[in-house]
């Protein structure tokens, strides 16, 4: 019966493409109109089952278990294939359901209330430092980055995002900048060393405080920066300048409008925030069940009419937002080759089955912002109209009105980051 109906999912969900399955009961059926590269597919015991009842949930699950096998291991092909079709729609009705009750628990799946917060970020961002050393840059920017050509190297893109970002900051030495999620210390320390500011850097991580503490040390910017493991809600004081990029996916849709309250309150009255963020250009739609089991619990991509809603209720300005539609699949790209070719140098208890799991989370996360709806977008937040320049010129050629900031790091400079980060490798690793 579960090949049956798995055999009239595949049928209907696969209009296009060249799908080829060996079901559990050994018949070979090929799905799509012969179209693309062939891929092939074998499903073990336990598998049918599991894909017929909830497919969002099983089609990761039985890869990482190793219930579904694919021809060369091209993960890739399959999940660029699965995305493209499921643009079209869910494969059965009973799919459909669970999908439309995902989106109306959202906001009760990610309450995030402080205890729930930390508990959270501790099951993704305090797993060994090793993990992520073998596949981030060398300034350990675990965000989308920005490519002004596709190829450019993962670090040069890193450093071209932060500069991106600094830029719309419009900083000047000596102002107080918050960064909200600081992760392992790089944007702070480029903020303070290359724009003198004067930087509070925010994580719920131990293991992340810990590196960039003495990353920060090694750079001799201790005077200029102070991390803290802190809530966000916990921050109190004035800042010139806020920054949060990649944590807000983790705030939760319950938290939204006391997220952008607090930055409004944190804001100096001329002040500047910028929020780098995964989003969705669609309607609001709930978490995928597998990522939120296994990769990143109480996360939540918004969709941008969730966000605005909530900017324009704290009396926020959106002084410019913009989407950075395929940087992150080209981000994605190279930590997904990067995590390949670092399989023999990985920490042993990171044992074939978790390495099956981070391999599926990056594909797939490339797969839906190469062929699916997701985006990241930049929110340029001020309380005042007048905060920022009125045309994005200033980005490009460091105009001086309004207190623009210098134009962006030319590509050249895009080394620093990686440099510094080299010469401290010896005083971070104590860290870890």
């Amino acid at each position: 019966m579960w090949t049956l109906l798995l055999d009239h999912m595949l049928s209907n969900f696969l209009p296009f493409g060249n799908l080829t399955v060996q079901h559990e009961d050994g018949t070979r059926r090929r799905y799509g109109d012969g179209s693309g590269p062939a891929l092939g597919v074998t499903l073990r015991r336990g598998a049918t089952r599991q894909l017929v009842l909830n497919p969002d949930m099983a089609l990761g699950s039985s890869y990482t278990d190793g219930l579904l096998q694919i021809d060369g291991d091209d993960l890739p092909g399959l999940l660029a294939l699965v995305v493209q079709a499921d643009m079209q729609g869910p494969a059965a009705w009973w799919q459909g359901i669970a999908r439309a009750a995902r989106r109306a628990a959202r906001m009760a799946q990610t309450l995030n209330d402080q205890v729930q917060a930390r508990r959270n970020v501790a099951h993704h961002y305090d797993l060994t430092g090793d993990l992520y050393a073998a596949f981030l840059d060398a300034d350990r920017q675990y965000s989308c980055a920005y490519f002004c050509s596709p190829d450019d190297t993962l670090d040069r893109a890193q450093a071209q995002k932060k500069a991106h970002v600094a830029a719309k900051l419009c900083l000047r030495p000596g102002m107080r900048v918050l960064d909200i999620g600081c992760g392992w210390g790089g944007m702070a320390i480029t903020l303070a060393r290359d724009h003198g500011a004067r930087v509070t850097g925010i994580t719920l991580s131990s293991e992340q405080l810990a590196y960039a503490q003495a990353r920060v040390a090694a750079e001799g910017l201790s005077d200029r920066i102070d991390l803290r493991l802190c809530d966000y809600r916990a921050i109190t004081g004035s800042f010139d300048r806020i920054v949060s990029v990649g944590m807000f996916e983790h705030v939760g849709t319950a938290q939204y409008q006391a997220y952008f309250s607090l930055i409004r309150r944190l804001l100096t009255p001329d002040g500047i925030a910028l929020v780098h963020t995964i989003g969705r250009s669609a309607p609001p739609a709930g978490t995928n069940p597998w990522i939120a089991r296994n990769i990143f619990p109480g996360g939540y991509v918004p969709a941008m009419s969730e966000v605005t809603r909530a900017i324009e209720k704290a009396g926020l300005w959106m002084a410019d937002i913009e989407s950075l539609r395929l940087h992150y699949a080209l981000t994605l790209q190279h930590w997904r080759a990067r995590f390949e070719a670092a399989q023999t140098h990985l920490p042993p208890h990171l044992d074939d089955r978790f390495r099956r799991m981070w391999r599926f989370y990056l594909t797939a996360s490339e797969m839906s912002f190469r062929h699916g709806r997701q985006a990241v977008f930049q929110y340029q937040l001020s309380r005042r109209i007048d905060a920022v320049p009125i045309t994005r010129d200033y980005l490009y050629r460091g105009d001086a009105q309004a207190g623009a900031a210098p134009a962006a790091t030319p590509p050249a400079a895009s080394a620093t980051a990686s440099d510094a980060a080299s010469t401290a490798a010896s005083t971070l690793a104590a860290a870890q």
